[in-house]
């Protein structure tokens, strides 16, 4: 590759991963918002301590948040915010204990207050209250890592047995409303799969749970068979999603600043729904021929 190739795709990669940082995809979202009552900030995910910093920031202060994050994840204190590190890709202990301190801070909030919800990817392990216990949610998410089930199999069935997961999280946080900002991982950015959908409404059914569990026969409890019976909520009428730092909105900065340099992107719709690995192997088969 010449110098002058090698810097125009130097230009399009620093332009899109600048447009998806964590903390540059917060600001932009908060910088003209404005919020009455209390404000209670949750930041989940390995990206959750930059946005929940970022989000302080921009705001000024919180009237009180958690943030829970991956170990070795938190690079400092933030004004009004206790910040916990967890287990990941298994919940651990802390992930629990550090769930609860976020659902004890949502307790009692009015219609004015605000949970401003970040989310980034890894929440699913991060963010837990389970229904079953400890020992089970571990073996079934032990299960599920080797047993090849993907992401979406996987969050399906994490939600039958979580209490905080697939839109359950939002209801506790009830009456207040729920300003959810997402840092997306997967493509085709389905919400209620990112992180299991705390606060977004449930599109998975008691029916598709079931049929993964039959697909790679998982071992269930009596307790947890009860639980696949049980549905999750398909509606949520106090929560505002905005996704931001999206792979679809990496690409359409990529596209756009390779515009301004005088190229034509080429727009690879096919792998907009597929898991990342996917769209790795489709795109080295182009390289390849």
């Amino acid at each position: 590759m010449n110098k002058e190739l090698r810097a125009v795709a130097d230009n399009i990669i620093d332009a899109a991963i600048k447009a998806v940082l964590p903390d540059e995809a917060v600001k932009k979202t908060l910088k003209d918002r404005k919020f009455d009552g209390k404000v209670i900030l949750v930041a989940v995910g390995k990206a959750a301590w930059q946005m929940a910093h970022a989000a302080v920031a921009v705001l000024g202060h919180v009237d009180g948040g958690v943030v829970v994050t991956k170990y070795n994840h938190v690079k400092g204190k933030i004004p009004g915010v206790t910040c916990c590190e967890a287990g990941h890709p298994v919940p651990d202990a802390n992930s629990f204990a550090s769930t609860q301190k976020a659902l004890e801070l949502v307790q009692g909030l009015q219609p004015e207050d605000t949970v401003l919800f970040l989310l980034s990817g890894g929440g699913s392990a991060l963010f837990e209250k389970p229904l079953i216990p400890a020992a089970d949610l571990e073996e079934l998410t032990h299960n599920l890592l080797v047993c090849g089930a993907d992401i979406v199999e996987i969050n399906t069935l994490r939600k039958r047995f979580s209490g905080v997961k697939g839109g359950r999280f939002a209801q506790l946080c009830a009456p207040a409303h729920v300003v959810s900002i997402v840092l997306s991982d997967i493509l085709g950015d389905p919400l209620d799969m990112i992180a299991s959908g705390p606060a977004y409404p449930d599109s998975s059914t008691c029916a598709q749970a079931k049929e993964i569990v039959q697909k790679y026969h998982l071992p269930m409890t009596e307790q947890m068979l009860a639980l696949l019976e049980q549905e999750t909520p398909k509606a949520l009428a106090n929560v505002e999603t905005q996704i931001t730092g999206s792979v679809r909105q990496l690409c359409a900065a990529a596209a756009a600043t390779a515009r301004t340099l005088g190229y034509e992107p080429l727009i690879l719709t096919d792998c907009l729904s597929c898991e990342a690995r996917e769209a790795g192997v489709f795109l080295a088969n182009m390289v390849r021929y």
